[in-house]
């Protein structure tokens, strides 16, 4: 299907089920040179927009891919739970989008880096995507939600999704805001910014996402990744301890741990100079390998 452009000069993919995966490519290596691509997916309520300090970092050698998720930032999401029935936010789905956006883009072959829930998706996309894999890095990625941390996000509400709907995305991030160990910094200017970025998306496809992330398990997939992999895991975080991310990292043969000792959840931006180094490092270890 041919690529979207808005007038915003937002790009878009289409893909065959209609919906729309909104992505964003820096690439300022030398245009002469062969370079490998990075795939960054963002976590729950964040944007690609979240992730705009990564790129300078990254650009200059690598071609970098930002992506919002379903119904995050740009990207569409299945309007309400009774219209258009026939998308599912499942597993299967949402790896199915992924791999349509590299096949539209001409691209075989990422670095896979997921940021907290998004990291459960890089675990199952390596175990049944593995060819199209270089490497998987995750950032405080769980590998599945624990009740306590559905009720923490439910925020006295019935459950996580009716939260997002009842107070909407400023809201549901302005009550996650008050939860210690959660958000990267207490500049309220930040803060203020990152509220505004997390309010671009519709409450209702945060809703239908949180749905999906609730029943989500990537624990049985773990023993099946076969590609480099390394974890980033943050010393203290609100919903991760680093023992979690040992025990990922004793299920997954070869993987590598990296402890990143800065404040909240979100170290991809409170430690984000050590979370670089570390991946940077990572990615010119394989090229030395080959």
């Amino acid at each position: 299907m041919p690529r979207i452009v808005d007038v915003s000069e937002n790009t878009f993919i289409q893909h065959p089920n209609s919906q729309l995966s909104h992505y964003r490519i820096d690439d300022f290596a030398d245009p002469w040179k062969p370079r490998e691509t990075i795939l960054i997916q963002h976590g729950f309520a964040r944007t690609i927009q979240h992730w705009y300090h990564w790129v300078p970092a990254l650009a200059r050698r690598y071609r970098v891919i930002r992506r919002d998720l379903r119904g995050h930032g740009l990207s569409s999401h299945r309007k309400t739970t009774s219209d258009n029935i026939d998308y599912e936010y499942s597993l299967d789905t949402i790896l199915d989008e992924i791999i349509d956006t590299l096949d539209q883009l001409g691209i075989e072959k990422v670095h896979f880096l997921g940021e907290s829930t998004s990291g459960m998706l890089g675990e199952v996309l390596a175990a049944k995507y593995p060819h199209r894999l270089l490497s998987l890095v995750i950032c405080s990625s769980p590998t599945h939600l624990p009740e306590s941390a559905l009720q923490l996000f439910a925020f006295g509400h019935a459950d996580w999704p009716t939260a997002c709907r009842t107070l909407g995305s400023r809201g549901w991030a302005e009550a996650l805001m008050r939860c210690p160990g959660t958000v990267a910094s207490d500049d309220p200017a930040y803060q203020a910014w990152w509220l505004d970025m997390i309010s671009q998306s519709d409450c209702e496809g945060l809703a239908g996402y949180a749905e999906f992330l609730a029943k989500m398990d990537s624990r049985p997939f773990l023993k099946e990744i076969i590609v480099p992999m390394l974890i980033l895991a943050p010393s203290r975080s609100a919903v991760m301890t680093v023992a979690m991310m040992e025990d990922v990292a004793k299920q997954v043969n070869g993987a590598k741990i990296e402890v990143i000792d800065a404040p909240g959840h979100e170290i991809f931006v409170s430690g984000a100079e050590q979370c670089q180094k570390a991946a940077i490092s990572f990615w010119e270890s394989l090229e030395q390998d080959k």
